[in-house]
C-alpha cells in the first residue's frame, strides 16, 4: 500500500486549513466531498466562525479533536507554520493540495514522523482509490 492510500484508509478526521465558506472555491469542494465520503472534517480559518454548520477554528491548536489529516489549502510560503503547528498536535499526515509544494517543510513533517503528500488533491486521489476499488 502506498502512503496516499495508508493516509486515506487508516484516517477519519481531516483539518482543513484555510478552509473557505464560499461556494466555487477548491478547498469547500473537496472539503464538502470528503464529508460525504464519511471523513469528519475540522474547518480551520481564523477569518469565518463556520463552515456547512461546522464549527470553525482560528488554528490547530484551537482544535479539541484527534486530527489525522491536515489538508493545506494555504500559499507554498506559508505552509512551514502549518507543519510545526501539526507536528506540535500529533497529526499523522500532511496533505499540500494541488499546486503547493514546500520541500522545506515536508522535510520537517517527515522528520517528525508525519507522512506527506505534497502537490496533489485529496478529492481526486481518493476519487481514483476508489475507482481502482482499494477503498
Amino acid at each position: 500500500m502506498d502512503e496516499i492510500e495508508k493516509i486515506i484508509k487508516e484516517s477519519k478526521n481531516v483539518a482543513v486549513v484555510g478552509l473557505s465558506n464560499k461556494l466555487g472555491r477548491p478547498s469547500l469542494t473537496v472539503a464538502s466531498y470528503l464529508k460525504g465520503q464519511g471523513y469528519k472534517i475540522i474547518p480551520v480559518n481564523p477569518t469565518i466562525q463556520e463552515v456547512g454548520g461546522d464549527k470553525c477554528y482560528p488554528d490547530l491548536a484551537s482544535v479539541p479533536d484527534r486530527i489525522d489529516i491536515v489538508d493545506v489549502f494555504r500559499k507554498s510560503d506559508e505552509v512551514l507554520p502549518v507543519v510545526d503547528a501539526a507536528i506540535k498536535i500529533g497529526a499523522k499526515a500532511i496533505w499540500m493540495q494541488e499546486g503547493i509544494v514546500n520541500e522545506e517543510a515536508a522535510d520537517k513533517a517527515r522528520e517528525a514522523g508525519l507522512m506527506v503528500v505534497m502537490d496533489k488533491c485529496m478529492l481526486k486521489e481518493h476519487a481514483r482509490l476508489k475507482r481502482e476499488g482499494k477503498i
